[in-house]
Formats: C-alpha cells, sequence, structure tokens
C-alpha cells in the first residue's frame, strides 16, 4: 500500500512508512484520545474534507493521508520539517509562526519523523 501511494502521490516511501510509524504505530484501528483515526491518524473532519469514508480502512486512510501530506509538500514548497510541523500542528500554526510551531510536541514529531525517515529537513531553521 506505502508503495502505491508514494508512486501516485509523489512523496519517498520511507516518508510515508515514518509518518505512519509515528501516528499510529502501524495499527489501522488507532484512535487518539483527540480523535484522530487510523494508520495516518486523521481527524474526523479532515477525512471528510479528503472524502475517506471510513478512516479505519487502511487503504483509504492512508490514501487520503498521504494526500493532505502531498498537499502540504506542496503549499510549503517541499519544505519537508514545514509540512509536517502542518501535519502535526496543523498549517494555520505553521502559517502563523512562519516556521515549525515552538510546540515541544511539534518539534519532536517533526525531528523523530524526518530521523526515521533517513530524510533531512529542507529548511533547518524551521527547527530551531
Amino acid at each position: 500500500m506505502i508503495r502505491r501511494s508514494s508512486t501516485r502521490h509523489r512523496i519517498e516511501p520511507s516518508l510515508i512508512e515514518a509518518v505512519v510509524r509515528q501516528e499510529s504505530g502501524g495499527f489501522p484501528c488507532a484512535l487518539s484520545p483527540k480523535g484522530a483515526m487510523g494508520l495516518m491518524q486523521l481527524m474526523p473532519s479532515t477525512a471528510v474534507t479528503l472524502g475517506v469514508d471510513n478512516p479505519f480502512e487502511p487503504e483509504s486512510n492512508l490514501d487520503g493521508g498521504v494526500r493532505f501530506l502531498r498537499g502540504l509538500l506542496d503549499r510549503y514548497h517541499g519544505d519537508l520539517a514545514l509540512a509536517l510541523g502542518a501535519y502535526n500542528a496543523g498549517p494555520r500554526r505553521v502559517d502563523e509562526f512562519g516556521a515549525v510551531p515552538p510546540i515541544p510536541e511539534t518539534q519532536a514529531y517533526v525531528r523523530s519523523v524526518l530521523d526515521r525517515a533517513g530524510l533531512a529537513a529542507t529548511s533547518l531553521g524551521s527547527l530551531d
């Protein structure tokens, strides 16, 4: 599923896998205390916006989450740190700060995903 989604949405498979591991530990039925669901931990409103009818169905959740991530990568001109910061904290917060928000959870999230994926942030200054 990850390879298909990677090809379809032009995102490194290692990045998708790292997000899945960070978000849900790879459990398709994961449910966060805040209500995020499935492999990519889609919030209910995000799932609806992305047309994901059943967020606990792995392929649909993965496709929706990867489409969302692709959109963030496009929005932030390929800046991995900003896109991941927006995936975690929301685009509004990234736009507000012009950087990865100074939220410890979000800062740790970005570093962890990039490390898991073996990728470097395109603008390390956004993590300072």
